[in-house]
């Protein structure tokens, strides 16, 4: 229903009003950014991303109010996570191989 990708393309409809400016942001084609926004729309009781049609005036998008909480209850979790994965995460890390210096 949400993950890191749906969450960030959110997050570019809401800075710029637009859905396929934030699909280019995204290097994705309009039509699989309005995708995206339909199943999250879909999936949640109210809509996350409402938007109106374009046409001499131009359209838009805006997310919703319930798509802004949304948002930030999906930040919050990674944050949680986060924190409570330190210790897993810098054993991950000291597993990887050395980056060799390129310069």
């Amino acid at each position: 229903m949400l993950g890191p990708g749906k969450a960030r393309l959110l997050e570019l409809i809401r800075d710029s009003g637009s859905i396929s400016a934030a699909g280019r942001a995204m290097e994705m084609s309009y039509k699989r950014a309005w995708m995206l926004v339909e199943e999250m729309n879909a999936a949640f009781q109210d809509p996350l991303v409402d938007s109106t049609r374009g046409g001499p005036g131009g359209g838009g998008a805006r997310v919703t109010e319930a798509g802004l909480r949304v948002l930030a209850l999906y930040r919050s979790v990674e944050s949680t996570a986060a924190r409570a994965a330190t210790d897993e995460i810098a054993t991950l890390l000291a597993m990887l191989r050395p980056v060799p210096d390129l310069g």
